[in-house]
């Protein structure tokens, strides 16, 4: 796990100027200044994984594609809508699943490890913090890793389902055109409408990924825990701690920030020692 074996994949990243060895020494002097430092992330730092995120400008999902995701009441009240996720979601899941953590994933892991980082909240779904080996750390919206019945709550893994998908669909032949942040794929309704969906093996349910769709709501014990990113920041403000923010393009934060930083993580975190 060392963190000069992982590659970064630019694909998905905004342009941006190298870290400024000013700003290498302020993000310094922040990290070491801390006392508890918390760390929210979300999919900014998984771009450099080869994973695209939703709203960057030029590369995001939405400026590439008129593709939106799936909303909970759709997936929960219709059957097709089923359909279609887990149709996308199987014959994207070999290429989103196989996804590693990058630089920043791996600095944040060392981190902990040496006492650095108290927590770690995520808004991703997609695992990556977790392959890197992160234990002091809270998903906030789910993880595509497991899936779990809407009626009877039994959990599965999402690779022991993709097995299931398998054995259901053994002809079921399907071109990727495009792998979404969410693990979802583009295909036509055409290609999607002999796709079989298994049901819960305990009590024939509805099975979800136990992730947090568009319209979904965080369960109410993650909010007592860690608000949503705007509002854990709004609270440290509020307590008059330092708050750095470091992403490409602005973010709701900047205005109160005491550091803002315009950097890729996977190029200047592993600069901080």
């Amino acid at each position: 796990h060392s963190v000069s074996r992982a590659s970064p994949n630019l694909t998905f990243v905004p342009a941006c100027l190298p870290p400024d060895p000013a700003e290498v020494e302020e993000l310094q002097r922040f990290v070491s200044n801390s006392k508890r430092l918390f760390v929210m992330t979300g999919a900014g730092i998984s771009t450099e994984s080869g994973i695209p995120d939703y709203r960057s400008e030029g590369v995001g999902l939405y400026a590439r594609t008129d593709r939106r995701p799936v909303q909970h009441a759709e997936f929960v009240r219709s059957a097709s809508a089923r359909q279609r996720y887990w149709a996308r979601n199987f014959v994207g899941w070999p290429q989103f699943s196989s996804h590693q953590p990058n630089q920043a994933h791996l600095v944040l892991r060392d981190w902990e490890k040496l006492g650095k980082l108290h927590w770690l909240v995520t808004q991703n779904v997609d695992a990556l913090h977790t392959k890197a080996g992160s234990q002091r750390m809270t998903e906030l919206h789910g993880c595509t890793h497991r899936v779990f019945c809407l009626a009877c709550g039994d959990r599965i893994l999402r690779s022991e389902l993709q097995e299931h998908f398998e054995a259901l669909n053994p002809t079921w032949k399907a071109e990727a055109f495009g792998v979404a942040p969410d693990g979802d794929v583009f295909l036509t309704d055409e290609q999607v409408r002999n796709f079989q969906v298994p049901a819960c093996r305990k009590c024939g349910g509805i099975l979800k990924p136990d992730v947090t769709f568009f319209g979904d709501t965080v369960s109410q014990e993650k909010v007592s825990f860690v608000y949503s990113g705007y509002r854990f920041a709004l609270a440290a403000r509020e307590k008059k701690l330092p708050i750095a923010v470091l992403n490409i393009g602005p973010t709701r934060l900047d205005h109160f920030a005491s550091l803002k930083l315009n950097s890729r993580c996977g190029e200047l975190l592993p600069l901080i020692v």
